[in-house]
């Protein structure tokens, strides 16, 4: 589809009219609004909800997007269908929109939504052998329910974060094997991972399950993931529960969330079940997308993936966490949990790459293990078609210094 607005028909552009995602942005020192990025620029539909131009009402003044959001599959196909209808070449609203676009270079962006409850699953199964076969052996690396359910944990939505948002080294207990005792001080293992969230829109109710297709319709859209990780942290605490500390430090998202409607084109099967899945868990529709990923540090490109390595799709995590008859929330992510190819170059995460730390990965002239202070992670993707992209933006953090709050208390 072609768009009267400058830079959005480019071949290269993630924001293409068949993309039109949504973000919150600022400018000038202004409050925060809802947009849609179109090309290289924000079309403040805040604004143009006032002006009666989107066919909603009272849903895109609050700069979240989760009262859309929770309105529903209706309501979002029909906003959707308008702003093609409003951006598209030989829009009649031309002029009264030209006044709402705001270039990008000229914003700040914000969480895109109010994240009700966070839940990270580990539905990569390339990731699950490597992290499995490092720990426990090649013969004992995947968890003897790995293959049956998506494995997942309940982490926190308080440090959900959006791109951009510098990351603080995590301090906390450590303990070496040779140690007689664990001690207290910052992670020396801090890593990335690269995931897929899925965000949902529409909520279920506490007793009540859904289909895998059901959850399908409940998913407002996607965003990039990086669930940081502090491995040292992780391999003191995690047993028996799992993570805690070593994840609950932060988590970034991409700001601009990709509709479900965008990316439907590019629609994927999963892999072959190796055993047969319960019915309940069974997808008659593809549940994945051929979305490219890729890892950048410092500039330098470490890995390139794809989501079609998840095992499991979002919506069968969905189905999976309802299931119990846990109520699902508007606003609830889901996070994939790590994207991993077949290839080290391939892998999303540090711990992968360097396979436990014992193999640097070269960035130009220095070496990484682990992620240093000052190190700028980011992470990119997009699926391709033919001539445009939908792309998500980037999800970029930086590093800073552990607090001195440790030094204090050691």
């Amino acid at each position: 589809m072609s768009s009267w607005v400058a830079g959005a028909n480019a071949a290269d552009t993630d924001f293409s009219l068949n993309n039109l995602p949504y973000g919150v942005f600022s400018t000038h020192g202004q409050a925060p609004r809802c947009g849609v990025a179109i090309g290289d620029m924000i079309l403040d539909v805040a604004q143009a909800e006032m002006a009666g131009l989107t066919g909603t009402q009272d849903l895109l003044q609050q700069a979240v997007w989760n009262p859309l959001m929770k309105a529903g599959p209706k309501v979002w196909a029909a906003f959707r269908a308008r702003l093609i209808g409003l951006l598209k070449e030989g829009s009649a609203h031309v002029e009264d929109l030209t006044p709402m676009l705001v270039p990008m270079s000229d914003a700040a962006m914000h969480m895109p939504f109010r994240v009700a409850e966070y839940t990270d699953f580990y539905a990569g199964k390339q990731h699950a052998q490597n992290v499995g076969t490092m720990f426990r052996g090649p013969e004992n690396a995947l968890p003897p329910n790995w293959l049956h359910i998506p494995i997942g944990y309940n982490g926190r939505a308080s440090t959900v974060v959006v791109s951009g948002t510098d990351i603080r080294r995590p301090v906390g207990q450590t303990k070496a094997k040779d140690a007689a005792n664990p001690v207290f001080g910052p992670s020396q293992r801090l890593d990335i991972e690269l995931e897929i969230g899925a965000i949902v829109g529409t909520p279920s109710d506490m007793g009540q399950p859904v289909t895998v297709a059901q959850a399908r319709e409940m998913i407002f859209g996607y965003v990039l993931l990086n669930d940081w990780s502090a491995r040292d942290l992780q391999a003191w605490e995690y047993q028996p529960l799992g993570p805690f500390q070593a994840k609950a430090f932060a988590t970034s998202i991409s700001p601009w969330i990709v509709t479900a409607a965008a990316l439907a084109p590019f629609a994927a099967p999963a892999p072959d079940r190796e055993v047969p899945l319960l019915p309940y868990l069974v997808e008659d529709t593809p549940g994945l997308y051929d979305i490219d990923l890729f890892v950048h540090m410092n500039g330098h490109q470490i890995s390139h993936t794809n989501m079609q390595e998840l095992y499991y799709s979002s919506a069968q995590q969905l189905a999976h966490h309802a299931s119990s008859g846990c109520a699902m929330r508007s606003g609830d992510l889901l996070g994939s949990g790590t994207i991993s190819g077949p290839k080290p170059d391939n892998y999303g995460s540090l711990l992968e790459m360097t396979w436990g730390g014992q193999n640097p990965i070269t960035l130009g002239d220095q070496t990484r293990r682990f992620i240093e202070d000052g190190d700028r992670l980011t992470l990119t993707g997009h699926a391709q078609g033919d001539g445009y992209r939908v792309g998500f933006g980037a999800c970029t953090g930086t590093i800073l210094p552990a607090p001195d709050f440790y030094k204090e208390t050691t």
